[in-house]
C-alpha cells in the first residue's frame, strides 16, 4: 500500500468522490470485507460489494485473499493507498495551465502552478511505482511571520534573487545526459489548521 497515489483517471476520479466509496477507501486502509465493511458504515453487504468491484475496477481497492465461508466466497480487500491526490489531468482540456497568464503575484497562477507540480509529479511517481524506482525530489515546507507588507515584498524580492542566482551557477544547458528539473517556489498566507 502506497502512502500516497495519484488519481490521473477522470473515471476513477468520479468514482473516489462519491460519498460512500470515499468512507470504504478510507475504511480499507486495514483489510476488509464487503461484510465486515457493512457493518461499519450501515449498509446491506450487497451494495457495500456493488461499490468495491467499482473501485477495483479503478485500481483503487486490491484483492488481498478469498476465503470460503459456507457456500459462499469472501473476498478481502485493502485500499492500494492510505491517502488519494486526484491529478489536474483528470480535468482533461479543462485543468490549469500557468501559461495562460502568467502573473508571479496572482494566486491563481500559483494554483496553476500548484496544479502543474501535482500532475507532473504525479506522472512521475506512477511511472516511478512501474518501473520500481524512486523519483529524485527535494521540498521545502515552512512558515515566515512577516512584521509587514514592505518585509514581505523585500522577501519575495530577495527570495526570488537567491533562486535566480542558484539557477544561473547551476544551470547547464549543454551537459551531455544531463536531466532538466522544475524549480517551484511558492509564499502565500497560511490556513489555520482544521
Amino acid at each position: 500500500m502506497f502512502d500516497v497515489a495519484v488519481i490521473d483517471d477522470p473515471a476513477a476520479a468520479e468514482s473516489s468522490l462519491d460519498p460512500i466509496r470515499a468512507r470504504l477507501l478510507a475504511e480499507l486502509v486495514e483489510p476488509g470485507s464487503a461484510s465486515t465493511l457493512a457493518a461499519k458504515v450501515g449498509l446491506p453487504r450487497q451494495k457495500v460489494n456493488y461499490h468495491l468491484r467499482t473501485l477495483e475496477q479503478h485500481g483503487l481497492v486490491e484483492l488481498l485473499e478469498e476465503r470460503r465461508k459456507g457456500n459462499m466466497t469472501e473476498r478481502v480487500m485493502r485500499a492500494t493507498a492510505a491517502s488519494y491526490v486526484i491529478s489536474p489531468a483528470a480535468l482533461g482540456a479543462v485543468q490549469p495551465d500557468p501559461s495562460r497568464a502568467p502573473d508571479r503575484l496572482s494566486a491563481r497562477w500559483l494554483l496553476a502552478v500548484a496544479a502543474r507540480l501535482v500532475r507532473d509529479v504525479g506522472t512521475l511517481v506512477t511511472g516511478a511505482d512501474r518501473a520500481a524506482k524512486r523519483v529524485a525530489t527535494f521540498a521545502i515546507d515552512g512558515e515566515v511571520r512577516f512584521a509587514s507588507a514592505a518585509d514581505r515584498a523585500a522577501f519575495a524580492e530577495e527570495l526570488a534573487g537567491a533562486v535566480t542566482s542558484l539557477v544561473s551557477k547551476y544551470h547547464d544547458e549543454s551537459a551531455q545526459g544531463g536531466r532538466a528539473h522544475r524549480v517551484v517556489v511558492a509564499v502565500h498566507p497560511s490556513v489555520p489548521d482544521a
